[in-house]
């Protein structure tokens, strides 16, 4: 068997983890139907605590409230400086 350099490997279904996280998908999204403004709003402020916990650069949040027929509509944008933080913060909604 040959040495192994950092793009190959001995093992089956195995993969560089550079091939995934290439900082190519920085930005997290959220939306949901709430009842009212104040549950979005409560909603918002909780989320944007959590990717405050996971950001070592500050994360760049922008969102918008609109009324639509079944409620109140929040989208949000969470744009974090690399692709392991928005894996980070996804992986801690769930």
């Amino acid at each position: 068997m040959s040495k192994n350099s950092a793009d190959e490997t001995p093992v089956c279904c195995c993969i560089d983890v550079g091939s995934i996280i290439d900082n190519t998908d920085c930005v997290a999204s959220y939306s949901h139907v709430f009842a009212t403004k104040e549950q979005a709003e409560e909603t918002l402020k909780a989320l944007s605590a959590k990717a405050r916990e996971v950001e070592s650069e500050p994360c760049q949040i922008s969102h918008h409230i609109t009324e639509v027929t079944d409620g109140v509509r929040l989208d949000i944008d969470f744009l974090f400086c690399c692709q392991a933080e928005t894996l980070i913060f996804q992986l801690g909604l769930r």
